[in-house]
């Protein structure tokens, strides 16, 4: 069960939906104000949202036995395909929240992984390394193929439905063919596991996350090793969800959403987070303007994330470190006011504290040198600064 929260006006963000148990997987609607979350009880919810109303539950569905672990809607958004780890997989109308079709028993091992291909086309990846197509008008597989030894974590597919991409827990990249049923190529073995999945570049690259932190980038159909790679997450990659042809966002175990430009490879900032839980999902709105996360604090959070294309790269200019805190959409709203001493800075907003060293200057911050009167000393001394646009000031 989940319960409804407020629209935030401060934020111009739909509120936060706080469910009772871990949100494990979310997924949004393809044409309509609609997410769908799976939990770790096995419910699967279906809510409306708006940055202007309340968050409306429209319905809970409780088939899944244990927890489901993935979800996706059709691309006409009539159909919510479901999958979890009690290895079944479900078929349910969106409008009526009716059972279309259920497979009870469709892997031998828990299922991880979903991917719509078509209107009623399915794939699934499960514990073992197992993929399947299904044809949900038929009463079995169309596909079955292990070619991995662990988990297939995620899928992706190109625009003429031909060629299948998943990653896996071993460690590879594997391309698939289902139109002739087989394996075209798999990656040699990486030293981690490979969590996450995005094609970017107009599906000429493909962005993989990874265990350690890495996003490994190939050239699509080159698919035996890696044409570059990036470093500097601090810990796993677990989710992708591309913004543009050339960005795409993060979520990282360590509880942040990254906004990251492929080639040329640069941190654009963070733009949301769930504190220290991982982030489990990501997931775009259909006009693109808004991303939802969900996390182990048993909430689906709204971050904006229209204005992220406008972030620009000078390619003249080495990567600023400082990218890969500075906040951008609503996290830098969210980062409430600023307390300034001589020996540090304290961000005390709604997600926490977090304390940046005054050297380094100059830094940014909101509204400052417009208002002057913005400006005020506190009963402890130190000097408050409300946030909400972008100056620089320095520290002496």
């Amino acid at each position: 069960m989940a319960s409804s929260g407020a629209a935030s006006k401060e934020e111009d963000v739909p509120g936060d939906i706080v469910h009772e148990d871990l949100v494990l997987a979310v997924t949004c609607h393809p044409s309509q104000n609609l997410i769908a979350s799976g939990c770790i009880d096995g419910s699967v919810t279906i809510h409306s949202f708006s940055a202007s109303e309340k968050i409306k539950l429209l319905r809970t569905l409780p088939h899944h036995k244990k927890s489901c672990r993935a979800l996706r809607f059709s691309p006409g958004g009539k159909r919510l395909y479901t999958a979890g780890k009690d290895k079944s997989l479900w078929c349910i109308d969106t409008e009526t929240g009716g059972i279309r079709r259920k497979i009870k028993a469709a892997h031998e091992s828990a299922i991880y992984s979903l991917l719509v291909t078509g209107e009623r086309f399915v794939a699934t990846g499960d514990d073992d390394g197992v993929l399947k197509l299904w044809d949900m008008r038929s009463k079995s597989a169309t596909m079955e193929l292990k070619e991995c030894e662990e988990f297939i974590s995620d899928m992706i597919i190109d625009q003429q439905q031909k060629i299948l991409v998943a990653t896996s827990g071993e460690g590879t990249l594997t391309a698939f063919n289902i139109r002739r049923k087989r394996m075209d190529l798999q990656s040699e073995l990486f030293d981690s596991e490979l969590l996450s999945l995005a094609a970017v570049k107009g599906e000429q690259r493909v962005v993989c996350g990874s265990g350690d932190g890495t996003l490994n980038i190939f050239h699509w159909g080159q698919w035996g090793n890696i044409s570059d790679r990036f470093p500097g997450h601090p810990m796993s990659i677990d989710c992708i969800v591309p913004i543009t042809e050339d960005i795409v966002c993060t979520g990282s175990m360590d509880g942040m959403i990254r906004a990251v430009n492929i080639l040329p490879n640069r941190f654009l900032g963070i733009v949301g987070e769930h504190e220290d839980f991982p982030i489990e999902g990501l997931a775009l709105s259909h006009d693109k303007q808004y991303l939802a996360s969900c996390s182990h604090d048993q909430r689906v959070k709204f971050w904006f994330v229209g204005d992220v294309k406008k972030e620009k790269i000078n390619v003249s200019k080495k990567a600023k470190h400082s990218n890969q805190t500075k906040r951008l959409g609503t996290a830098a709203k969210k980062m409430g006011t600023v307390d300034v001493d001589t020996s540090k800075l304290v961000f005390t907003g709604v997600t926490g504290t977090d304390r940046v060293n005054s050297r380094l200057s100059p830094v940014k911050f909101d509204n400052v040198l417009a208002n002057p009167s913005n400006l005020y000393n506190n009963a402890d001394g130190k000097i408050k600064i409300p946030v909400n646009g972008v100056y620089y000031i320095t520290l002496g």
